[in-house]
């Protein structure tokens, strides 16, 4: 097996591993009272990430890898455990709008109101770039970019629909449309 074969086997076996956790995570907010918003835009996001993933499975395998631009991958890697970690339970692939529930201003988020999708950019960029598929690279961050001008409207909308009192002014003026259970997703 070559290097590129073992890092999209890698990268798939953790988006594969994710869905699992946001699946579950997701069934536990909604059980416990959330409800979920604009859930119309979902499939755009799961047709261009799973484009990206199979588009690198059909021209990567036999090409060299740059160890530099790996690096940087395995690098953004460390930014998604942080953010799941600092998220837990709460971390889901949807926006699911949780009553009573304020946002998650600690770890990345005290920096990002949506780092998940800074990290999500950057590794959509950054692993074509691993491979030498600039133009892979190209393509799929503006389709990204797309997805995500929909998705952040979509969270923004679902910020400003929580009732007063649910979460105090200083979140919502700091949070510049982080979504409702406090998470940012890919």
């Amino acid at each position: 097996m070559n290097l590129a074969v073992f890092v999209l086997a890698l990268v798939t076996v953790q988006r594969l591993s994710e869905l699992v956790i946001a699946r579950r995570n997701t069934a536990r907010l909604l059980a416990a009272g959330g409800h979920e918003v604009a859930p119309e835009h979902y499939p755009l996001i799961v047709a261009v990430h799973t484009a990206w993933l199979a588009v690198l499975w059909w021209l990567a395998p036999g090409l060299e890898v740059s160890l530099g631009w790996l690096a940087i991958f395995a690098l953004l890697q460390l930014g998604r455990v942080w953010i799941l970690a600092t998220l837990g339970r709460r971390w889901t692939t949807r926006i699911i709008v949780m009553p009573g529930e304020s946002l998650i201003t600690r770890g990345p988020y005290r920096f990002l109101s949506h780092p998940n999708y800074c990290v999500v950019a950057a590794e959509i960029a950054v692993l074509p770039v691993a491979f030498g598929l600039y133009d892979i690279a190209a393509v799929f961050t503006l389709l990204n970019a797309a997805v995500l001008y929909i998705r952040i409207r979509a969270e923004s909308a679902a910020l400003a629909s929580v009732p007063a009192g649910t979460l105090d002014a200083r979140h919502k003026q700091s949070t510049n449309g982080q979504s409702p259970n406090g998470r940012s997703t890919n």
